[in-house]
């Protein structure tokens, strides 16, 4: 691979981890902690909202976005013919 595609390659993998880390960050600190008052007002199966982000949510988030990298990685390598 020239060093212009690897370029291209990491780039776009930055890019990659950044939107996912903004999805865990707004998930976990913004609706876990700053929005939670607000979030508890609305209720999810018994529980305020606020709560069940703080609680649970943030962890099925967590799993899904883990789920989502694999497959975007999996694609990525494929385009630049880096998979095993």
């Amino acid at each position: 691979m020239s060093k212009e595609k690897m370029k291209e390659y990491w780039k776009k993998n930055i890019s990659k981890m950044i939107l996912l880390l903004s999805i865990w960050f707004i998930v976990s600190f913004v609706f876990g902690i700053l929005l939670v008052e607000p979030l508890n007002t609305i209720q999810l199966a018994g529980f305020p909202l606020g709560f069940w982000f703080a609680q649970q949510g943030s962890i099925y988030v967590f799993v899904i976005l883990i789920f989502v990298y694999v497959r975007m990685m999996n694609k990525l390598d494929k385009e630049y013919d880096v998979h095993e």
